[in-house]
């Protein structure tokens, strides 16, 4: 589980069909669709498996500076002339895992248990 919260972070979520894409390039989008300076970020970090490229900035003003200036969905070219979507938006938006403990053992059906609220503390 994830105990860290991602802020200031957008996400470029690569389509999980395209090709790879080396670091070298990463960095060339960042640059050249994206207009970032190196002094305006803090981190990038790729996750390769997912296709997701992390972009953390120095400050919560320049993220959202630059997301009303992109689209949701920009293109991507690669070396062997292919294009691949790409979509951005702000990371930690989405859905989040959280760990339920302390459940009562189902005595009916497991559905019973979780619409009467057993076992649960809010």
């Amino acid at each position: 589980m994830n105990t860290t919260e991602r802020k200031q972070t957008i996400v470029c979520a690569f389509d999980q069909r395209s090709p790879r894409v080396s670091a070298f390039d990463i960095h060339e989008q960042v640059y050249v669709t994206l207009h970032l300076q190196e002094h305006e970020v803090v981190m990038i970090q790729t996750d390769g498996p997912r296709r997701h490229v992390y972009i953390t900035f120095r400050d919560l003003q320049m993220m959202q500076a630059i997301l009303p200036a992109t689209q949701v969905q920009e293109d991507f070219r690669h070396e062997n002339g292919e294009i691949s979507k790409v979509r951005i938006e702000t990371v930690g938006l989405g859905m989040r895992g959280v760990r339920v403990a302390s459940l009562t053992p189902p005595s009916r059906s497991g559905r019973q248990d979780l619409e009467n609220g057993a076992g649960c503390i809010w």
